[in-house]
């Protein structure tokens, strides 16, 4: 079982990062379950979104406190919040930053495997708003291999409408193709 923690604001679609990669996984035959935690429900307050992903049934029902993942969509939640907190010592941190890694290193003292995107200019570009939902989620499909663009496509297209979802699109493909994942 892989086991993802989301960390956003309220409005930056942390929740729906989660929801959008349970149904692209049950979709592929295999088992998830997605939920947020959050405090206020207020536009900018830290929200926290869980993911697992299985290939049998999952039977917990908790939130995830030693995740193999943790997905940042917004850079600034790591001055307020320890996000690696519980992340395993072989885990991955996908990060919406334009800093090399390095930085974030030492800034954080981040130890497990990183990979970057710059998730708000790829937002800007493609949805010309600062939602960075569906670029993370190309990101964590890029980093992990957990779905493909294809595979995502119909699920953006119940979720935003025909309209919105080839824009969605575009901006799931670019972080797939974008993401830089260390060694």
């Amino acid at each position: 079982m892989i086991e993802i923690r989301f960390h956003g604001r309220g409005g930056q679609g942390a929740v729906t990062s989660a929801e959008l990669m349970a149904r692209t996984a049950i979709g592929s035959g295999k088992y998830a379950q997605a939920f947020p935690s959050f405090g206020p429900e207020r536009r900018g307050a830290p929200v926290t979104s869980f993911l697992r992903i299985s290939d049998i049934p999952i039977r917990i029902r908790e939130k995830v406190y030693t995740p193999n993942v943790v997905v940042v969509l917004d850079p600034s939640i790591m001055g307020v919040t320890k996000v690696d907190a519980g992340l395993k010592d072989n885990g991955l941190l996908i990060i919406n930053s334009a800093k090399p890694v390095e930085e974030l290193r030492r800034q954080y003292g981040f130890k497990q495997k990183i990979a970057t995107i710059d998730a708000l200019h790829i937002a800007l570009e493609e949805l010309k708003v600062p939602i960075t939902n569906t670029v993370m989620i190309g990101s964590l499909s890029k980093a992990l291999g957990v779905a493909t663009p294809d595979e995502v496509r119909c699920h953006l297209e119940e979720r935003f409408g025909p309209s919105l979802a080839s824009r969605n699109q575009k901006a799931f493909e670019r972080a797939y193709n974008e993401t830089k994942v260390e060694g």
